[in-house]
């Protein structure tokens, strides 16, 4: 495996680590629909949160997060609007669907990580 994709595998394991922290429930890892993917698909309380993870060794070119761009929030919200359908018999429709983005920071051996809710709009 490349080395980039073991740095990203390794961001989402962190990232499903902290939400299993913090009292997420997984729902889904790397679900995908047609050429889109949810990183991590998560329920808290009243809340379905789809998550894209971004994961960098270098903030020389920007954040983590900046790399989130418009087509990708296209493709995320076309997926969860699949993800939804197809389980629309066991949905439930009082859940809140918000997008964030877990941003993890790789500095020598140690990561950072931060978890930006709401991070965009369904629009």
């Amino acid at each position: 495996m490349a080395e980039h994709n073991e740095l990203g595998k390794k961001g989402e394991d962190l990232a499903v680590e902290y939400l299993l922290q913090n009292e997420y429930k997984i729902l889904e890892r790397n679900w995908t629909f047609q050429k889109a993917e949810i990183d991590i698909i998560a329920k808290k309380e009243n809340i379905l949160a789809v998550i894209e993870v971004k994961t960098r060794s270098s903030i020389d070119f920007g954040l983590p997060q900046d790399f989130v761009k418009p087509k990708k929030i296209q493709l995320l919200i076309k997926a969860v609007n699949a993800y939804v359908t197809d389980r629309e018999n066991d949905f439930d429709s009082s859940l809140e669907i918000r997008f964030d983005i877990i941003a993890v920071q790789k500095t020598g051996e140690s990561f950072a990580i931060e978890h930006l809710t709401d991070a965009f709009y369904h629009f």
